[in-house]
C-alpha cells in the first residue's frame, strides 16, 4: 500500500469537518430535499445510497444493500470503512453521532477522505435523520457493532457497542416521518432506476434491491444490478430499442487534467440527439462545460475525418451542402460520466456544470479517442458520415419548411392559427392553452373556458409521431406547426439552422393537454409529449406541460348526491358508501364518460378546467436516460416491449372491453 493509500485509508475522527447544524430541516424540509410528496420521499434512499456510493468510488466498497422493508422503512447496508466512530476532537462527541445529527457534516468535506463525492451535491444522512420519524444506526468496524438510534433527528442515546461482527460497513434503517411527507408508500420501480443508474456508473460495483411488501401473490421481489462494463452497457440499454447504424460502442476511459472521463457513444438510424451526461453521478440534465467540450469534440474530429477523406468530401460537394455541427449528433447516443473533486453546479435546478476548465479536458479526451477509431474502423466511419449528409440535407428541407411556418408565426408580424381560440389577457404568465383532442370537445372547451386566460386549440385526429420521421417532416405537419405558431416557441431565431428552441416568446405559462380518458386519449397524450421531449425539452424542464385529468365518470344517488370519479377506485367507494358495493339503477346510477365531447360546456369546466377543482399532472423529467429509454419503446418499432410496458402501466387497459 502506499503512503497516499495509507493515508485515504485511514479514516476517522479528524477527517470529519463540521459545516452547519440542522435546526431547519424539518421547518422547511423543500428547501433540502425538494419536497415533501413522492420525489422527496424517493430522495432520501438516494442521499442514504450516495454516502456509500462514495466509499465504492473512493475504492472501498464493493457491495450495496437496498431493502424495502414490509412498513415502508428502508435499509441500506454497504461493506465499506464504516462511518468513523471515535471523539470528534472539535464537539467531544462521537463521529457518528456528529455525521447523522449535523447538516453537511462529513468526510467527504476532508479531501484526505473523498477525491470526489456526488453526495456533496445533496444533503448528506442528517437531513434524512432529520426527516425520520425513527433511525438506526449501526456500523461494523474494528470486529464490533457500534449503534445509536434517533427519533426526527435527535439522538436517544449515545454511541454504544452491541455486539462482534466480522463484518466492515454501515448499516442505515429510516423510517420516513408521515407528519411531515404526503405519501410514505415507496415506489419500487423509481428506487430500482436509480440503483440500475449507479451499478452502470460505477463499473463492477454490486447493488441489490429487495422489495420485503408481497405483492398481490404474495410473492416478494429482488434484482441484482450489476455492469461489468459501466457505460457501455449503459448505452447499448439506453439504446436497446433502437435500430443501431452499426453494433460497435466507442468507448473511452481516462484522465486529462486530473479529471475523470469515461464515454461512451453509440449511433442508430433514428433522427435525434440523445446525450446523457453525469458529474459524480449526478444526472446533469441541463449540460454544462462537460457537454459543450464533447459536442465540440465530435464536430471537429468527424468534420477534419470527413474532408480528409476523398470520398466523402465529393460527395459533401455533390450534395451542395455544408455540415452543421448538430449534422454530427442526429442519431447519436452517448453517456458520459465525469468526476470532479469540486464541482460548480448552476442553472434553474443547480444541475448543470459550470467549472470551465472542464470543457478542454473532455474535448482533448473524445478527440484522441475519436480519431483513433474514425482512423482504425473506415468502414464505420463512411456509415457514420453517411448519416451526417443525410442530416444536413434534411436540415436545409427543415428550415425551408420552418421558414414557411415562421412567417405565420404571430411573433414574426403573422396571424395566429385559425383554429386556436385565444384568451383577451396578454401577460404570459397568467395564461393557459388546452391542446384539445377533436372539434367536438374542442367546441365544449371553447365555450365552458375562463375566456380571459385561458386559450383552447383543437387537434383534429393523431398528431404526427416525431419518433420515426426526419427533422423537415415535423414543419410539414398541421397539427404541430398549429401548436408551435400558438405556443410562440421559434427555431433558428439567430438565422442558424439549429433544432434548438427558443421558448423566450413563450405565450402561455401552462401548456395543457386534454384528451379522452381511453388508450386512443393516453396514445395522442403521448405523442405530443413525444414532440415536446423531441424538439422543444425547455417546455418540459422548465415545468409548462400538464395533462388534465378528465373523470371516467359521474356517480349519482337518488338524483341528490352527485360525484365525479376519476378512477376506478373512486366509483367503488362511491358503490359501497351508497349502495353496499354494487350498482342499482333505481338509486345508484354510473355515467362512463368516453369522450371529452359527452361532457357539456359546464361540466367540461367543473371536473377538467376550472383552476379551483381540476386535477393536473405536471409532466416532468427526473431521469433523462429513463425517458428517453420509455419514449423509443413506446413511439418506436419493437412491438412486444410497448405491449409488455402498456400492460403493466396503462390505467384505462380495459374500460373498453
Amino acid at each position: 500500500m502506499t503512503e497516499e493509500q495509507k493515508k485515504e485509508s485511514n479514516y476517522s475522527a479528524s477527517n470529519i469537518q463540521v459545516l452547519e447544524g440542522l435546526e431547519a430541516v424539518r421547518k422547511r424540509p423543500a428547501m433540502y430535499i425538494g419536497d415533501i410528496s413522492e420525489k422527496g420521499l424517493h430522495h432520501l434512499v438516494n442521499e442514504t445510497v450516495d454516502n456509500s456510493i462514495d466509499e465504492a468510488m473512493a475504492g472501498f466498497c464493493t457491495h450495496i444493500e437496498v431493502i424495502i422493508n414490509q412498513d415502508n422503512s428502508i435499509t441500506v447496508q454497504d461493506n465499506g470503512r464504516g462511518i468513523p466512530v471515535d471523539e470528534h476532537k472539535k464537539l467531544h462527541k462521537s463521529a457518528l453521532e456528529v455525521v447523522m445529527t449535523v447538516l453537511h457534516a462529513g468526510g467527504k468535506f476532508d479531501k484526505g477522505s473523498y477525491k470526489v463525492s456526488g453526495g456533496l451535491h445533496g444533503v448528506g444522512v442528517s437531513c434524512v435523520n432529520a426527516l425520520s420519524s425513527h433511525m438506526t444506526s449501526q456500523v461494523f468496524r474494528d470486529g464490533k457493532i457500534y449503534q445509536q438510534e434517533y427519533e426526527k433527528g435527535k439522538p436517544l442515546y449515545p454511541v454504544k457497542v452491541v455486539g462482534t461482527t466480522d463484518q466492515q460497513g454501515t448499516r442505515q434503517q429510516f423510517w420516513p416521518d408521515a407528519s411531515i411527507f404526503t405519501t410514505t408508500t415507496y415506489k419500487y420501480d423509481i428506487i430500482a432506476s436509480r440503483m440500475r443508474e449507479l451499478a452502470y456508473l460505477n463499473a463492477g460495483i454490486n447493488i441489490t434491491l429487495t422489495d420485503l411488501r408481497p405483492d398481490e401473490e404474495g410473492n416478494t421481489h429482488q434484482e441484482v444490478f450489476h455492469a461489468k462494463e459501466g457505460l457501455k452497457e449503459f448505452v447499448r440499454y439506453v439504446d436497446r430499442h433502437r435500430t443501431n447504424l452499426f453494433d460497435d460502442v466507442i468507448y473511452l476511459k481516462t484522465e486529462k487534467q486530473g479529471t475523470p472521463i469515461e464515454v461512451a457513444i453509440m449511433y442508430n438510424t433514428d433522427y435525434s440527439e440523445n446525450i446523457h451526461s453525469y458529474v459524480n453521478n449526478i444526472n446533469t440534465i441541463e449540460g454544462g462545460t462537460h457537454l459543450v467540450g464533447f459536442r465540440m469534440a465530435l464536430t471537429r474530429t468527424l468534420k477534419k475525418y470527413a474532408d480528409s477523406d476523398p470520398q466523402i468530401s465529393k460527395q459533401i460537394e455533390k450534395a451542395k451542402i455544408e455540415i452543421a455541427g448538430e449534422d454530427f449528433r442526429e442519431g447519436l447516443t452517448a453517456v458520459i460520466s465525469i468526476k470532479v473533486a469540486e464541482p460548480q453546479f448552476e442553472g434553474q435546478t443547480k444541475t448543470k456544470l459550470g467549472n470551465s476548465e472542464i470543457a478542454g479536458a473532455v474535448q482533448q479526451a473524445v478527440g484522441e479517442a475519436l480519431s483513433d477509431y474514425l482512423e482504425e474502423h473506415p468502414k464505420e466511419a463512411k456509415m457514420i458520415c453517411d448519416k451526417v449528409i443525410l442530416a444536413a440535407t434534411a436540415r436545409i428541407a427543415a428550415r425551408k419548411a420552418r421558414e414557411s411556418v415562421q412567417r405565420k408565426n404571430p411573433m414574426s408580424g403573422g396571424g395566429l392559427p385559425g383554429k386556436l381560440a385565444d384568451c383577451s389577457n396578454k401577460d404570459p404568465k397568467e395564461c393557459e392553452i388546452f391542446l384539445v383532442e377533436g372539434d367536438s370537445a374542442g367546441g365544449s372547451a371553447k365555450q365552458g373556458r375562463d375566456r380571459y386566460t385561458q386559450a383552447i386549440l383543437p387537434l383534429r385526429g393523431k398528431i404526427l409521431n416525431v419518433e420515426k420521421v426526419m427533422w423537415h417532416k415535423v414543419f410539414e405537419s398541421e397539427s404541430i406547426t398549429n401548436i408551435i405558431q400558438s405556443i410562440g416557441v421559434r427555431f433558428g431565431v439567430d438565422g442558424s439552422d439549429s433544432k434548438d428552441a427558443n421558448i423566450d416568446k413563450l405565450r402561455y405559462d401552462k401548456i395543457i393537454i386534454m384528451t379522452d380518458a381511453d388508450v386512443d386519449g393516453s396514445h395522442i397524450d403521448t405523442l405530443i409529449m413525444t414532440l415536446f421531449y423531441r424538439f422543444m425539452p425547455e417546455i418540459i424542464q422548465e415545468g409548462h406541460l400538464y395533462i388534465a385529468t378528465p373523470p371516467l365518470y359521474l356517480c349519482t344517488f337518488n338524483n341528490r348526491v352527485k360525484e365525479y370519479c376519476y378512477t376506478d377506485q373512486q366509483r367503488q367507494t362511491f358503490l359501497d358508501k351508497y349502495g353496499n358495493g354494487i350498482e342499482d339503477g333505481k338509486k345508484i346510477h354510473t355515467q362512463r364518460y368516453k369522450g371529452l365531447g359527452e361532457m357539456n360546456p359546464e361540466q367540461l369546466w367543473e371536473t377538467t378546467m376550472n383552476p379551483q377543482t381540476r386535477l393536473l399532472k405536471q409532466v416532468t423529467i427526473e431521469n433523462a436516460a429513463d425517458a428517453d429509454e420509455i419514449f423509443s419503446m413506446l413511439m418506436g418499432d419493437d412491438v412486444e416491449p410497448r405491449r409488455e410496458f402498456i400492460e403493466k402501466n396503462a390505467t384505462y387497459a380495459n374500460i373498453d372491453a
